[in-house]
C-alpha cells in the first residue's frame, strides 16, 4: 500500500489529485483537482478494498458527506449530504443504475467486487445526469481496460456480525486488440446482530435470542461479462452482461404483529429465509463506444435494464381483506431502455465546448394482493451544452444549460377484495389513472482559482427532479417501515437553486479544507408524518414545501512523521421548512452533526501496510418533525489494518481488517427507520477481506 492511502482515506479524494508522501512533504495537488468547480471526490478499487465492511456503500463512508442506509450487512443504500433514494443518481459505465429504488429496504443491485472507480460528485448534477441527480451521483466505472493478457484475482472475505461468508474471482486479459473481463460473487450471511436482548413494537416488548434480528439472513449471486475490441488509437467498443441476485428475510418481528400468531419457528436457523422476505433479479446489457475523430471525441451508450422483484408474506387477513390464496404480496417487473450520446469538441488549447442528448423509457408493472405503488410507464429525454474555458493557468470556467422533457403515465388499481361502504360494498380504488407532462430548464456555472498553496472553487445553478410514481400514486401499508404511505398526484416537479463552494489550502505536509453549501427548495416533496392511523399505522402523506438545506464538510490532513498520519472530518448538515404546516421544523431523519478523528502508521516490512484507529462521534439530533422523536448521540472506536505481500513476478497476497465498534457501544441512527422500533445499531464487528492477484 502506498503512503498516499491514509490520506485518501482522511480527505476522501483519489491518490492522484491530493498527495504523494516523500520524504514528509506534499506534492502539488493534479491538474483535475484544479480545475473542477464542483465538489467531486474520486476513489479506486484499492481504497475499496482497504474499506471493506460488507456493502460497496458502507465501504465509501468514510468519504464526507456520504453515508449508507444499511439493514445489517446485506443491505445498503447510498445518500449523498442527507439525500438519497430518487435524488441521486447511480450511474455505472455511463448508464443510470434503474432498480427499484424508492423502498427503505431496496439495496442497489451492484456488484462491489466488479468495480474499477468510483467517483461521488456531491451536490446537484443534474445538468449532466437529469432528473433525480438533484442531491448528488454515484458514478460506477467497471470497464476500465486490462492492462496485460492474462490478469486474475481471487477474494475471500467475511462479516462476524451476520456471519457473512463469500468468494469472489474476476478473470481479465487483453491481446491484439480484443479484451475482456468476467467477474463472479457468491455471498451468504446469516441473522444479523444488535447489542440488546429485547425491542419495542408499539409499546409491544420482543426478545431476541442472542440479540439477533431473526429472518433478516440472505444471500447474494452476482456475475459480470464485458468482451470489446480497441484499435488503442481512436476506436474503442465494448459489450457487458451482468447480473445480480439477491435474496433476504425481512425482520419479523417488523412486520406486523400476525407473527406472533405465525406456525414458523424463525428461531430455528440464523441462516434460512423465512416468511416475510424478498428477491431481487437486476439483469442488465449495455454498450459502450467511444471513438476521437482527431481532437474531437464522441461516447455512445446503450443498455436494457430487467428489474423483478418479489416480497412475499405468509397470507393473513388484514382489515376487511380476506386470506389471500398465496404468499405473494407484491411484485414490481421494470423495464428500462436508455441511451446517451455526448460529443466534445476543443475550440483551442484552452477552450472546450460538451454536447450531449439521452433518453430513456421505463415499464413498471405490478402484481400480488398488496398495494403501495401503481404500475406506471415514463419516458425522458434531456438536450445539454456544457462550455469549459481556461483564461489562464490559475483559472478554469465553465457554464453550461440543459433542458428536459418527462412524461409519466400512471394506472389505476383498485382492490381485489370488497370493503363495506355505508350499507353496500365495493371495490376501494387505490390509484387513479395519471397523466402527467413536466419540463425544465436548468442551468450551472462555475469557477476554480488556485495558486501553489490555494484552491478556490465556486458552483451555482439551478435543479430540478420529477416527482416518482411512489410520490404521485402510493396508498397501501409499508409494514416494513411501519406506516402507511399516501401519495399525492397533483405535485410538482421539485426545483432547487444551490451554491456549492470549496476552499483548499495545502503546504508541506499539512491539507486543510472547507466545503459548504446551501439549496433552495421552492416545492420539496417529502413524506410527512401526519397524527392519524390507518388499518393500525401512522399515516405518512407525500406534501410539498419551501425549503431551505445547508452545510459544510471540513478535513485536515497532517502528516507530522515519515510514517505517521492525523486526520479529521467534520460535517453538519441542517434544513428548514419554510412554509405549510410544518413550517420552522427540520424535514424528517435530518443527519445530525457527526466529526471523525483518524491515526495512521504507515510500515514497509515484507511489503507495505497501514495500521489505523478512528474515532467516530455523531451528536444528539434534536431537530426532528413532530411525531419523530429525537435521538441520542453516541461515539464508536474502530480499528483497520492492512498489508500487501509482493511475492514472484507479478503476483500479489492482500491482506485488509475492519474491527467496528471495538466497545460494543449501543447507539441509534437518526435516518434508520429501524430506530422507530427501538433497534440500535450493530455491536462490535469485523470485516475480512484476503485478495489474491496473479
Amino acid at each position: 500500500m502506498t503512503k498516499t492511502l491514509l490520506l485518501v482515506m482522511l480527505l476522501g479524494t483519489p491518490p492522484d489529485s491530493v498527495i504523494s508522501l516523500q520524504d514528509v512533504t506534499v506534492s502539488a495537488r493534479s491538474a483535475q483537482a484544479k480545475a473542477a468547480t464542483q465538489n467531486a471526490v474520486k476513489v479506486d478499487a484499492a481504497y475499496i478494498d482497504e474499506h471493506f465492511s460488507g456493502s460497496l456503500m458502507q465501504s465509501l463512508e468514510g468519504i464526507p458527506g456520504v453515508k449508507a442506509v444499511s439493514i445489517g450487512t446485506g443491505l445498503s443504500r447510498p445518500t449523498i449530504r442527507g439525500l438519497g433514494y430518487n435524488r441521486m443518481v447511480v450511474s455505472e459505465d455511463g448508464i443510470k443504475h434503474e432498480g427499484q429504488q424508492w423502498g427503505d429496504d431496496h439495496g442497489l443491485e451492484v456488484d462491489q467486487f466488479a468495480v474499477d472507480a468510483v467517483e461521488v460528485i456531491k451536490g446537484p448534477a443534474t445538468l449532466l445526469y437529469g432528473s433525480d441527480a438533484i442531491g448528488g451521483v454515484l458514478a460506477i466505472t467497471g470497464n476500465r481496460l486490462p492492462a496485460r493478457p492474462l490478469e486474475a484475482s481471487v477474494s475471500l472475505f467475511g462479516h462476524s456480525n451476520s456471519l457473512q461468508g463469500g468468494l469472489s474471482a474476476r478473470v481479465a486479459g487483453r491481446s491484439n486488440g480484443f479484451f475482456y473481463k468476467a467477474n463472479l460473487t457468491l455471498s451468504d450471511y446469516g441473522d444479523y446482530r444488535v447489542p440488546t436482548d429485547t425491542i419495542q413494537y408499539y409499546s409491544y416488548r420482543i426478545a431476541l435470542r442472542d440479540g439477533r434480528l431473526r429472518n433478516t439472513a440472505g444471500t447474494e449471486r452476482d456475475m459480470r461479462l464485458m468482451v470489446g475490441w480497441t484499435d488503442n488509437e481512436r476506436l474503442r467498443t465494448d459489450i457487458t452482461v451482468s447480473n445480480v441476485y439477491a435474496r433476504s428475510g425481512f425482520f419479523a418481528d417488523a412486520h406486523g404483529m400476525e407473527v406472533r400468531l405465525s406456525n414458523i419457528d424463525y428461531n430455528r436457523s440464523i441462516r434460512d429465509v423465512d416468511l416475510p422476505s424478498q428477491w431481487v433479479n437486476h439483469l442488465k446489457v449495455q454498450s459502450h463506444t467511444t471513438y476521437q475523430l482527431g481532437t474531437a471525441s464522441l461516447e455512445a451508450n446503450l443498455a436494457w435494464q430487467h428489474n423483478l422483484r418479489e416480497e412475499l408474506s405468509e397470507p393473513l387477513s388484514h382489515g376487511y381483506m380476506p386470506t389471500p390464496p398465496d404468499s405473494l404480496e407484491r411484485r414490481f417487473d421494470k423495464h428500462t431502455f436508455s441511451g446517451t450520446l455526448a460529443a466534445r469538441i476543443p475550440l483551442g488549447a484552452r477552450h472546450e465546448v460538451s454536447l450531449g442528448t439521452g433518453a430513456e423509457h421505463q415499464r413498471n408493472s405490478r402484481d400480488g394482493w398488496g398495494f403501495i405503488i401503481p404500475a406506471f410507464e415514463s419516458s425522458s429525454w434531456g438536450l445539454y451544452a456544457l462550455d469549459r474555458w481556461t483564461p489562464s493557468e490559475n483559472l478554469a470556467l465553465n457554464a453550461g444549460v440543459r433542458y428536459d422533457l418527462n412524461a409519466i403515465d400512471i394506472h389505476s388499481y383498485s382492490d381485489w377484495y370488497r370493503t363495506p361502504v355505508g350499507s353496500d360494498s365495493v371495490f376501494m380504488q387505490r390509484s387513479a389513472d395519471v397523466r402527467r407532462t413536466f419540463s425544465a430548464l436548468t442551468w450551472s456555472a462555475g469557477a476554480n482559482w488556485h495558486n501553489d498553496d490555494w484552491i478556490l472553487r465556486l458552483n451555482v445553478g439551478k435543479a430540478f427532479r420529477v416527482p416518482i410514481a411512489k410520490e404521485l400514486g402510493a396508498n397501501g401499508v409499508n409494514y416494513h417501515i411501519f406506516r402507511y404511505e399516501q401519495g399525492n398526484a397533483g405535485l410538482d416537479p421539485e426545483r432547487s437553486y444551490q451554491v456549492d463552494a470549496g476552499i483548499e489550502w495545502g503546504r508541506g505536509a499539512f491539507v486543510v479544507k472547507a466545503d459548504p453549501y446551501a439549496s433552495y427548495f421552492p416545492n420539496y416533496i417529502y413524506l410527512n408524518p401526519t397524527p392519524d392511523y390507518v388499518e393500525g399505522l401512522q399515516l405518512y402523506r407525500y406534501t410539498q414545501t419551501r425549503a431551505m438545506r445547508y452545510g459544510i464538510e471540513v478535513e485536515a490532513a497532517w502528516a507530522f512523521a515519515p510514517q505517521w498520519e492525523l486526520g479529521l472530518r467534520g460535517q453538519f448538515c441542517r434544513s428548514r421548512q419554510l412554509s405549510g404546516d410544518k413550517r420552522g421544523y427540520t424535514l424528517p431523519f435530518a443527519l445530525p452533526p457527526s466529526a471523525d478523528v483518524d491515526l495512521g502508521w504507515h510500515y514497509d516490512y515484507r511489503g507495505c501496510g497501514n495500521v489505523g484507529l478512528n474515532l467516530h462521534a455523531v451528536a444528539a439530533q434534536n431537530e426532528i418533525v413532530p411525531p419523530e422523536k429525537p435521538t441520542p448521540g453516541y461515539m464508536t472506536v474502530n480499528l483497520s489494518a492492512s498489508h500487501r505481500f509482493t511475492l514472484r513476478g507479478d503476483r500479489q497476497l492482500s491482506l485488509a481488517v475492519q474491527l467496528g465498534n471495538l466497545l460494543n457501544t449501543t447507539y441509534y441512527d437518526h435516518t434508520s427507520y429501524y430506530r422507530l422500533i427501538d433497534v440500535p445499531e450493530p455491536g462490535r464487528h469485523v470485516s475480512l477481506r484476503i485478495k489474491y492477484e496473479f
